[in-house]
């Protein structure tokens, strides 16, 4: 009996969430996906972390950091946290659909 493929715990610290607005939206015409992943996380381990939860071939993988803004709460200035998004472009055919979550 062949032993099902293990996927290790820290691919689910890389890939935080799916980023989902209308811009990734229209990026995926282009078979590309965004996510929000962890500020630490590099290129090899994003493109690992996706083609094993997903089970996709990954092509290419690009990084932003968005930094977070200075506000304004009570008069009191605060700043949100900065966050790292990866554009993921997969192979010709292949699609991840951000909906159904990741695969058991």
């Amino acid at each position: 009996m062949a032993k099902a493929k293990e996927i290790d715990v820290r691919h689910y610290d890389v890939i935080v969430a799916p980023h989902i607005t209308e811009k990734a939206t229209l990026l995926s015409e282009n078979n590309a996906v965004v996510f929000k992943v962890a500020n630490d996380a590099t290129k090899p381990q994003i493109k690992a972390a996706v083609e094993a939860l997903f089970d996709v071939k990954v092509t290419g993988v690009n990084t932003i950091v968005q930094k977070g803004k200075t506000k304004r709460w009570k008069g009191a200035p605060y700043k949100r946290t900065d966050v790292k998004k990866a554009i993921v472009t997969l192979a010709e055919g292949q699609s991840i659909d951000v909906t159904e979550g990741v695969r058991g």
